[in-house]
């Protein structure tokens, strides 16, 4: 039997024995101009992708200023007072000095996009790559593409001084609740978590405190982690709580607060 320990051979900061020897070095593989392209496909690549849509999306929001994330969905339709809604909360949130963070999509996310470019205010769109063609909305005066969900997803939190969930289906829940799971874990501090529509989300809101905590799977202090509330004003006053010197800032530039 042959001795585990001969053969080994360190690559960068992997080591390779036995049968799982490669037969050239990394720098060969990268100096040859024959072969196939299938390694642009392959997961060691992908990394150099995901590594470039974070420097992407860090370099690009790295100077954003106070932000608030506004999840809804891309169906509500504009005629829909939820629509009116998201037009109401862009353009509040802007007046009081934040800047907001969408899908940058349509429906809910156009809404409050355009609420808050029609105020003057920084409006975010973080678009993702999808089977269908989804460009941004008219109102998104600072945009990013990415290919990666999870690249995306740090992108609405990092950024964000509060969170706004308005009506929405299935990819609304699910960034309303990483944002709840980070701020529940200690991972987000100081961001406010808040479900707009009070009677839409009843039925979450009741159905956790019904079974999750009554079956001990959720703490009941976890469901006062998200505020809801029927009041753009409401919203408006609780980023500003949590944010008090934009609040001062904006007022030394003339902003309505």
């Amino acid at each position: 039997m042959s001795d585990p320990r001969a053969r080994r051979r360190r690559q960068g900061p992997v080591v390779r024995g036995q049968g799982l020897l490669q037969p050239t070095t990394t720098d060969q593989r990268l100096l040859s101009g024959r072969g196939d392209t299938d390694w642009v496909h392959a997961d060691p690549w992908r990394v150099m992708r995901i590594q470039s849509e974070f420097v992407e999306g860090f370099g690009t929001l790295a100077e954003l200023g106070p932000a608030v994330s506004v999840f809804g969905s891309a169906r509500t339709r504009p005629d829909s007072p939820h629509y009116r809604a998201g037009v109401e909360v862009g353009r509040r949130l802007a007046e009081a000095g934040f800047g907001v963070i969408t899908g940058g999509g349509p429906g809910a996310m156009e809404a409050v996009n355009r609420g808050a470019a029609e105020a003057g205010g920084v409006s975010v769109g973080l678009g993702i790559e999808l089977p269908y063609e989804s460009n941004f909305n008219e109102y998104v005066n600072l945009g990013i593409y990415f290919r990666y969900f999870f690249v995306r997803k740090v992108m609405f939190l990092k950024y964000a001084s509060g969170v706004v969930a308005l009506p929405g289906g299935v990819g609304t829940m699910d960034e309303l609740f990483e944002a709840v799971t980070l701020v529940q874990t200690g991972k987000l501090t100081a961001v406010p978590i808040v479900m707009y529509g009070v009677d839409f989300w009843a039925g979450v809101r009741n159905w956790m405190g019904a079974t999750m905590v009554s079956e001990g799977y959720v703490r009941p202090e976890d469901l006062e982690l998200v505020h809801a509330t029927d009041d753009v004003e409401e919203i408006v006053e609780l980023m500003c709580a949590a944010h008090p010197s934009v609040v001062a800032a904006s007022r030394g530039a003339g902003g309505s607060r």
